[in-house]
């Protein structure tokens, strides 16, 4: 009587066993088709549902190795060692799987994250890049702007020669008339050599005048290096 009760309790823990061990071999298909997919998706909840049913099938296993040892019968002993050994062996094969499953997930893990290092370095050094390029079209710039203003001091150096030049000719002109009406009236020579004393004086104020500018113009230039 306690064989048969001990057999009908073996057969319900079975049962039980078989459909943890169906439903965690539907959830490792169910994991490898998610690894195969185009995102590579992943599911936690998933794998650790099929990890407790596969733990959950060795406890069971375990019952059953102990409750057929109880069956009289040596025919029907054999029977259940059989399909307790077969089971254990499957749901061997599952935690396996399953095993195998978690290292390839963690593997393609660790190398997202090494690319999204990578990335952010690559990002990191990208602006970087574009720091240096931007302070350099910066410097251009101010380079640009201190030859434009050179260039404005130049031109305008220039002119005042210029003046000076058109001055002197007028000057000279002028000396020139002046010279002539004076002979014309018969001033003294002294008269003469004061003229041509302040003409010098001119002179040497116009190029003073000349040289002065000049070096406004040099320094001007320095600065704006």
């Amino acid at each position: 009587m306690a064989g048969i009760e001990g057999g009908g309790i073996l057969s319900e823990v079975y049962q039980s066993a078989r459909k943890l061990l169906l439903r965690a071999r539907d959830g490792i298909e169910r994991l490898e088709r998610f690894e195969s997919s185009v995102s590579g998706a992943d599911s936690p909840e998933l794998s650790f549902a099929v990890k407790k049913d596969i733990s959950q099938i060795h406890s069971l296993c375990a019952d059953m190795d102990r409750l057929w040892r109880s069956i009289p019968a040596k025919s029907q002993r054999d029977l259940w060692k059989r399909k307790v050994e077969q089971m254990a062996e499957e749901a061997d094969s599952l935690k396996d799987s399953l095993d195998k499953y978690a290292m390839r997930n963690q593997k393609r893990m660790l190398e997202a994250k090494e690319r999204a290092e990578l990335l952010g370095r690559a990002n990191g050094e990208s602006a970087h890049v574009l720091r240096i390029f931007d302070e350099e079209a910066q410097a251009m710039q101010s380079v640009r702007n201190s030859s434009r203003m050179l260039q404005e001091s130049f031109e305008t150096g220039t002119a005042i020669l210029s003046k000076y030049a058109e001055q002197r000719d007028r000057l000279k002109r002028a000396q020139r008339k002046a010279l002539d009406v004076l002979n014309t009236v018969g001033l003294s020579n002294s008269v003469l050599r004061l003229i041509e004393r302040r003409n010098r004086v001119d002179t040497w104020i116009k190029y003073a005048g000349m040289i002065s500018t000049v070096v406004i113009v040099y320094f001007f230039w320095k600065w704006t290096r």
